[in-house]
């Protein structure tokens, strides 16, 4: 978890903020060195699927037919 002043938060605000959005990097602000607050990402609560989510769940075949056989695909059509 990275940490900064509340200074470089204020002078930099917007853009630790897409960053924090992109990366869901947590960052800790601090004021004299000691934490103040935490910036988190965002939880996407909707019931909507981010798209591409599942994306590195699913393993794509290059060859569909020779898994199952000439004969179970040709039973299959």
């Amino acid at each position: 978890m990275k940490t900064m002043g509340i200074s470089q938060f204020k002078a930099h605000a917007l853009k630790i903020l897409d960053h924090v959005a992109k990366t869901h990097e947590e960052i800790i602000i601090t004021k004299r060195g000691k934490p103040l607050a935490q910036i988190i990402p965002c939880q996407n609560k909707d019931k909507n699927p981010i798209p591409g989510k599942l994306a590195d769940a699913f393993i794509f075949e290059k060859d569909i037919i020779t898994p199952l056989g000439e004969e179970v695909w040709e039973s299959s059509k």
